[in-house]
């Protein structure tokens, strides 16, 4: 058997920083930018408070103000609701109360009448947090019921929002 050479090391000493034989050579690219780096983006589902938060900020203008244009754009309701268009889609094909006017090309045009269900829908799934199908059987069996509720919860809403004002500025 051949003898096997032992290594010495000693630990005492600093390591010695190798030469670069080459010069380094820089690589073409993008040169490095001076903006603060960008907030992470969180994927995936939000937690309730988020959601319940969310949910509580939503203002949908007056009716005056709705009746000023016959027709919204799914990117317009989607900004009002703060919702994907995507969702708003889907609402559409599981709800059988909105039905949006589309033109010949395929785009979905929302009347004041369909925004008012659209709210509706938004209220008892973001805000009571019903699920589709909950939501869909609300809605089926107390159709004029539901109707008056969600009137007199916007109000209630309103004069809450008024009276807080109020309260502010004491």
């Amino acid at each position: 058997m051949a003898a096997l050479s032992q290594i010495a090391f000693d630990f005492d000493e600093a390591p010695k920083q190798p030469q670069p034989a080459e010069p380094v050579v820089k690589k073409r690219g993008r040169k490095p930018s001076n903006r603060p780096p960008k907030p992470k983006q969180k994927r995936g589902r939000k937690n309730l408070k988020e959601a319940a938060s969310e949910a509580e900020l939503i203002e949908l203008p007056s009716d005056e103000e709705l009746s000023k244009k016959l027709y919204y754009s799914i990117g317009e309701v989607s900004d009002l609701f703060k919702v994907n268009p995507s969702s708003l889609r889907f609402w559409e094909s599981e709800f059988s109360i909105i039905k949006p006017r589309k033109n010949k090309k395929g785009d979905r045009f929302y009347n004041a009448g369909d925004i008012k269900k659209l709210h509706l829908i938004y209220y008892l799934l973001r805000f009571k947090k019903y699920s589709i199908e909950a939501a869909k059987d609300y809605i089926k069996n107390n159709r004029e019921e539901a109707d008056k509720r969600f009137e007199l919860v916007q109000s209630l809403q309103q004069l809450k929002a008024f009276l807080l004002s109020i309260k502010a500025d004491l």
